[in-house]
């Protein structure tokens, strides 16, 4: 069903889970923000995705208050958001460093992007979340398991987790997930591992069907592994 009665804001849409995920919705017939840095990309996903649903795409760093607030138009002229999904973020040095080797300008850069920035897009967009919206924030394992050289990324991530936790107590009427969608085969997987061969990892798209089911079930609050949520049983 093309409905376009459902709107999602996807953050980080060019590549990677953002544009599995922007993919997938617009298969359903979501209405989509999109959101990436280089506006020609961008703009070659708009007008892919456009051919089944109703996209708006807003070019931009999260970085920038003016570009929160360019997202907050768009919000608002789609008549409110039903999902949030902040998928952009930025793993840091590559290769990672250890913590007493980690310049800590870019540390703060990593922090900013990672936390500051996610809050600061629910903040702007707050008047077009609509009641019972559900928001989904990207986390990863490196946000509870401790790997040697992933201090920076994963705490970062661990401080999301956290910030998604006390969101949801203070809002209780929307649905809060902060979601670990497991080691995927992307541009920043491959980052992290320089001159690797990262070819073995699952592409995104093995993590969307998790995404998914949160989008459309019914699940508690709380944190999620993608490929470790239970799929629904087809029905006849």
């Amino acid at each position: 069903m093309n409905t376009h009665s459902r709107t999602a804001l996807i953050t980080g849409a060019s590549r990677g889970l953002g544009l599995a995920l922007a993919r997938a919705l617009a298969e359903e017939g979501w209405s989509l923000i999109i959101n990436a840095r280089h506006s020609d990309i961008l703009q070659q996903i708009y007008s892919e995705l456009s051919l089944k649903t109703r996209v708006t795409a807003v070019a931009g760093d999260i970085l920038e208050p003016s570009h929160r607030e360019a997202l907050s138009i768009a919000a608002k002229a789609s008549n409110g958001l039903d999902v949030i999904i902040n998928n952009a973020g930025m793993l840091g040095p590559s290769p990672q460093p250890e913590l007493l080797d980690y310049p800590l300008d870019t540390l703060l850069e990593v922090y900013e992007m990672n936390v500051v920035a996610q809050l600061g897009i629910l903040q702007a967009v707050r008047p077009a979340i609509k009641p019972n919206a559900k928001i989904i924030n990207v986390s990863s394992d490196a946000a509870v398991e401790a790997y040697p050289g992933w201090g920076g990324y994963g705490s970062s991530k661990a401080a999301f987790d956290h910030l998604s936790a006390v969101l949801q107590e203070e809002n209780p009427d929307w649905s809060v997930y902060w979601v670990d969608p497991g080691d995927m085969r992307t541009d920043m997987h491959q980052a992290a591992f320089p001159g690797e061969d990262i070819s073995d990892r699952p592409l995104p798209e093995a993590s969307v069907p998790g995404f998914l089911a949160l989008l459309n079930g019914n699940f508690e609050n709380g944190r999620y592994q993608a490929r470790a949520i239970e799929q629904p049983v087809p029905t006849d």
